[in-house]
């Protein structure tokens, strides 16, 4: 699987080229879909208006929105009661997942769940574009600072599938988002390297090769 972490969406021309090239194709022929999930488990998320705004491509983060030939939803709530042969073929079919942001580990519970992050491995052709908490959850930790709901048994690890943690959201001091100094003071909790990364920033991961794309400021804090 091919992975765009980013923190704020695919927010300007240097990312949307990342994806592009990722994907392999331009956007308009690409098949997409969406993964609101994250945002039901986030208490200032939640379900109900952001949920949809996200799901039609009304939010303030560009993702549904992009221009694609298709976009489905794929809601990982749902598969747990849905046999295999109902959704693992369309998760297979598309070329793009759309990782909404929220919740990060009520995000990696249900992608367990549901049989999804089983299924990743062998999506060796599809794009994963993340989203803030859909960019975490591919790191190996979150830490404490980016837990607000913990699964049943309160297992707080996360998928491992890069080998560094990300901080989304770096913004300047006095503006809204982690100011560099917080995001400091999380990595130190944090095992291994992480990305301190803002809203104009993406981190592009293809076989283990590791490319940060930004038009902003973004830092690598080491372990």
């Amino acid at each position: 699987m091919k992975l765009l972490l980013t923190s704020g969406g695919v927010t300007n021309t240097s990312i949307r080229q990342a994806l592009v090239d990722l994907v392999g194709k331009p956007i308009a022929e690409s098949t997409a879909l969406c993964i609101p999930t994250a945002q039901y488990g986030h208490p200032s998320v939640g379900p109900g208006v952001k949920a949809w705004e996200f799901i039609s491509g009304r939010s303030s983060n560009p993702m549904v929105d992009l221009g694609w030939r298709s976009v489905g939803v794929l809601e990982l709530t749902a598969l747990p009661s849905i046999d295999e042969e109902h959704w693992v073929p369309l998760v297979r079919e598309a070329d793009v997942l759309l990782a909404a942001g929220g919740d990060v580990l009520y995000l990696c519970h249900w992608m367990r769940e549901s049989g999804l992050a089983d299924l990743l491995p062998s999506l060796e052709e599809t794009t994963w574009v993340g989203l803030s908490a859909g960019s975490m959850v591919m790191t190996p930790e979150v830490g404490e600072d980016f837990i607000q709901w913990r699964p049943p048994g309160g297992d707080d690890s996360t998928l491992g599938l890069v080998d560094f943690s990300i901080c989304p959201h770096l913004a300047r001091d006095g503006m809204p988002g982690n100011s560099m100094a917080e995001a400091e003071q999380w990595a130190a909790g944090i095992a291994g390297p992480a990305y301190a990364i803002d809203d104009q920033t993406a981190i592009a991961v293809v076989d283990g090769t590791v490319e940060v794309v930004s038009e902003g400021h973004w830092r690598l804090l080491p372990s």
